[in-house]
């Protein structure tokens, strides 16, 4: 499986991650079981996943103030993202 994952285009082309690198790895350590893993790997796993999903259900089931839930949600993945990005390039 990790034979097929692609590689990041940023790392390759400019020699450091993007805010995005960690995320296939994430997804697949979430496959095989191990959650810690996973978010050690990417912080930001579990907040997009759920996000994913409420979407995912929003469009077939209308929930009332489901923006502000989605951008609640989408604002608390953004801040995780560029945290766990920032506490990675200081170390």
């Amino acid at each position: 499986m990790e034979d097929l994952m692609l590689p990041c285009l940023n790392k390759t082309l400019f020699g450091f991650e993007c805010m995005g690198c960690g995320f296939q790895r994430s997804l697949l350590l979430i496959f095989q079981g191990n959650f810690i893993d996973a978010f050690q790997m990417y912080p930001a796993i579990y907040s997009l996943i759920a996000l994913f999903i409420y979407i995912g259900l929003n469009i077939f089931f209308k929930f009332k103030n489901s923006n502000k839930v989605i951008g609640a949600i989408a604002v608390l993945t953004v801040a995780t993202i560029i945290t766990s990005y920032t506490i990675k390039i200081i170390n």
